[in-house]
């Protein structure tokens, strides 16, 4: 403690850290990889994939009849889902029985509405 181990070895470790992500040698998507559509400086993709429009197009449509199939029980798990994170219970159970009839959307936004979203100070 008084030679101040614990801090130098931190500093030493993050140090050693930063250089393998600053160098690329430890990739990090989004971060120092995959930066640009032409790629990273550090990392070149050799193929990026993009969906096509039929398949954004089949992507919409099944989110929507999967809202149309299950409006009601969509609503009571998302109100479930709701309560349980209000009542800070254990959500995952509600949760897995949810994504059977809810979109990634229909739950975000439940998840919104009680705990609110996150904002960077800028």
């Amino acid at each position: 403690m008084e030679t101040m181990y614990q801090r130098s070895r931190i500093q030493e470790e993050s140090l050693y850290y930063e250089t393998l992500k600053h160098s690329g040698e430890y990739p990090i998507v989004g971060v120092n990889t995959f930066l640009s559509s032409k790629g990273s400086p550090t990392v070149l993709p050799k193929e990026v994939i993009r969906a096509t429009e039929e398949e954004k197009e089949a992507q919409i449509q099944t989110v929507e009849n999967l809202q149309k199939a299950y409006p009601e029980e969509s609503a009571t798990w998302l109100r479930k889902l709701q309560e349980a994170a209000i009542k800070n219970e254990n959500m995952f159970e509600q949760l897995m029985e949810a994504t059977k009839y809810c979109s990634l959307g229909q739950l975000t936004a439940a998840m919104f509405e009680v705990g609110g979203q996150y904002r960077r100070n800028m």
